[in-house]
């Protein structure tokens, strides 16, 4: 039999529920037919830098907030009073300035939002250990085989951890409840903030139906374009073909995409999360456009990037160049098939290649570098007896590197990052 719960008393009794909860009169009651049966929840803080400020300065509370930098700077978060005047994440900030003049600007602090991360974190490790971090706010966790551990079904089990952190920590979070990880973050976005929302498996393929394709994880801007010119432009017209059919029309043999529009999603929680990208990038005070501006900078980049592959464990086979024009138009350029490297060198000869066709002229306001194609560390700079210079490369930067961990990251400085010289 199907019931519900309360998740302010977490008072239960049998579906379908009254319209408020019979013991401390809350709204907010929770049913749904497989509430009983659903493990895998994806759980996202509210506005996490905005709600942690809002928790440390009372003053804050009913204000419209956005955390960010300078005027030429972006939006990193904004709370739920400041998007009711339309800022955005990743919105220009003299844009959401101009869309809400009384915000309050405060300027990020990453080591504050880390420890309160943390803290987060240790509450989701004592519900399950699978937990599978996606970012400093969010994660997956799967309670499959956690009831008799709780006395309590998974959900019910969320509702007092959302409310423990509510209590506790000093902000909100909202849940999405599912049998994948897929739908179980599509439900985390549909009630917040301070929302619980479950997607069941026999809603699946209906629910997902009326969707843009561009809601599937994994499909980006570009890929939606290309989606939409062979006529898959909801989640319905890709469910309307069989796998071949697919295949066929999209030009792609990723049928990852074809199961997760039916909600179809094997993807186990890991707690072991896999290293997507390691980047670096930078917006400058002024728009730049000369080459002996650039390309120290460019360099800079390729000297973060190079220290944070060798600090996790990785090599890389590819660059990713990003460039923002003065108009906020985006430029991504990209070379793959390098011989695997954690040399700012090699980074800096094959990035450099990626920006020279682009210093015609136009000014950018900000430029980043990416790795891409990860390999492990082991992978990296192997060299061959022609090329008898890399064992002193490789000594010269790990030196570096051990005298920046010491004395800071401005201990030693390149010439060419401060000359702009290319070689």
């Amino acid at each position: 039999m199907s019931s519900f719960f309360c998740r302010d008393c977490f008072a239960s009794g049998p579906a379908p529920p009254p319209r408020r909860c019979g013991v401390c009169g809350s709204p907010r009651l929770l049913a749904h037919p497989e509430l009983d049966r659903l493990t895998v929840a994806h759980i996202d803080c509210d506005a996490f830098y905005a709600a942690v400020e809002k928790r440390d300065n009372p003053a804050l509370r009913d204000k419209p907030v956005i955390i960010g930098g300078g005027k030429r700077g972006v939006v990193s978060t904004a709370c739920y009073v400041a998007r009711t005047f339309g800022v955005r994440s990743a919105m220009p900030m003299f844009k959401a300035l101009q869309a809400c003049p009384r915000a309050i600007v405060v300027k990020p602090d990453m080591a504050k939002y880390s420890r309160v991360a943390r803290d987060v974190r240790a509450l989701m490790e004592e519900l399950t250990p699978l937990v599978q971090p996606v970012s400093i706010d969010e994660a997956f966790l799967d309670l499959a085989g956690t009831q008799t551990l709780h006395g309590a079904i998974p959900a019910l089990v969320l509702a007092r951890f959302a409310a423990r952190i509510e209590r506790e920590i000093g902000i909100t979070v909202s849940v999405g409840l599912s049998d994948c990880k897929f739908l179980a973050k599509l439900a985390s976005d549909l009630d917040k903030p301070r929302g619980f929302a479950v997607i069941g498996r026999a809603e699946a393929v209906s629910f997902l139906r009326p969707l843009p394709a561009g809601a599937i994880a994994g499909i980006g801007a570009v890929s939606a374009k290309r989606l939409a010119a062979q006529g898959f432009h909801t989640i319905g017209d890709i469910q309307d073909c069989d796998e071949k059919s697919f295949a066929r029309r999209s030009g792609t043999q990723d049928l990852g995409l074809w199961r997760l529009a039916r909600g179809i999603d094997t993807r186990p929680v890991s707690p072991e999360r896999e290293t997507k990208s390691i980047s670096a990038e930078t917006t400058f005070a002024a728009d730049l456009a000369r080459s002996e501006d650039l390309l120290p900078i460019l360099y800079g980049l390729c000297e973060k990037v190079a220290f944070r592959l060798a600090k996790s464990g990785f090599s890389t086979s590819g660059v990713v160049l990003k460039l923002k024009t003065g108009d906020f138009k985006l430029k991504t350029r990209s070379r793959s098939n390098l011989p695997p490297t954690q040399l700012a060198a090699r980074l800096y000869e094959a990035s450099r290649a990626l920006l020279q066709p682009e210093l015609d002229g136009t000014s950018y306001r900000l430029i980043g570098l990416g790795a891409a194609s990860l390999h492990p560390a082991t992978d990296a700079d192997r060299g061959d007896l022609v090329d008898t210079s890399l064992a002193r490369q490789k000594a010269a930067a790990q030196a570096i590197d051990a005298v920046r961990e010491r004395f800071g990251g401005k201990a030693l400085v390149r010439g060419i990052s401060l000359t702009g010289r290319r070689d």
